[in-house]
């Protein structure tokens, strides 16, 4: 009798880790800090109403710098190690790269565009859900060398940070970036996914947060506001009614209204739609664009793009 039951306990504990290894991980793209490019060189200036601001470029940083891409490397095998899905950083800024070449091949329709940095052009074609934002710098004492970091996660669609591990590692006599960077991270790292994986099971329970402005073009064609009345419900109405029933559980805030503009914060999108495709800010806003394309509102609109996490609905004309 003891040994049946000893057998079913083997088999429960093998379904437990079976379930566990098969569960879905948020993926990951690991980027170096903007503080540690700046700190090494590898920065733009561009001016901000009279004043320079330095804007890190992490190309030029995996262009020139060999310790970032070893150091970027090894935190991939250690996430890779523990099952968690990877975007590469540089791969993406090459297809960022040459969707801009094909772009610049093309006309396209004229109208506004929302300006986006390089770093939004990043996590919006990667699509991934949680950016590894990696800064370290190497010590030495005497023959021997010590690696101090900081490892930080942040919602890739909020900017918004998750947790962070820090340290510095056990002086060592290898001076490889990798090495250093593996001895001092490995004793914090299951802890700091543990977090990782709260972060991404709340986002599967309540959705993930994103922000959605709704404008209103001047003097529009379709002739329609956000106070334009469709039978006894005013157009902002309609907008608020649809969020309901298209948010997670109903969650999302109306920060500000006017008769031309609407900010919804805090809006929390379903992670995947009815087919399995991940949902973001842009996708979202379309939906509900296509919404209001429909009898018997038939607005015309354009849907404009900032990052995975914003997305902008202009009324009126397309």
């Amino acid at each position: 009798m003891k040994r049946y039951f000893f057998t079913i306990a083997l088999a429960l504990v093998a379904l437990m880790a079976s379930a566990q290894g098969a569960a879905k991980k948020p993926t990951l793209m690991v980027k170096p800090s903007d503080d540690w490019c700046i700190r090494n060189g590898f920065y733009t200036e561009e001016d901000n109403l009279g004043k320079m601001e330095k804007i890190s470029d992490p190309k030029q940083a995996l262009q020139e710098s060999m310790g970032l891409k070893l150091a970027i490397a090894k935190i991939n095998d250690l996430m890779a190690e523990r099952g968690f899905p990877l975007k590469s950083l540089e791969q993406t800024i090459k297809n960022i790269e040459e969707n801009r070449m094909e772009t610049n091949l093309t006309t396209s329709k004229s109208g506004n565009e929302l300006a986006e940095s390089l770093l939004d052009e990043v996590s919006r074609t990667a699509k991934c859900d949680i950016i590894l934002e990696l800064t370290w710098e190497v010590k030495d004492y005497g023959p021997k060398h010590a690696i101090s970091y900081i490892l930080e996660a942040r919602d890739s669609y909020t900017s918004t940070s998750i947790g962070a591990i820090s340290g510095t590692g056990a002086p060592s006599f290898s001076a490889d970036v990798d090495v250093l960077l593996e001895e001092a991270i490995v004793a914090n790292i299951d802890n700091f996914n543990y977090r990782l994986m709260e972060h991404f099971n709340d986002m599967a329970e309540n959705g993930r947060e994103i922000r959605l402005d709704i404008q209103v073009f001047a003097n529009n064609a379709a002739g329609v506001d956000l106070e334009t009345e469709f039978g006894e419900d005013e157009l902002i109405d309609i907008i608020n009614q649809w969020l309901e029933e298209n948010t997670q559980h109903g969650r999302f805030t109306m920060e500000y209204a006017s008769e031309n503009i609407a900010r919804f914060t805090q809006v929390r999108i379903p992670l995947f739609d009815d087919r399995g495709r991940g949902i973001d800010a842009n996708a979202f806003a379309k939906s509900l664009a296509k919404a209001l394309k429909k009898d018997p509102y038939n607005i015309p609109s354009k849907v404009l793009v900032k990052g995975l996490g914003r997305a902008v609905i202009v009324l009126g004309e397309k």
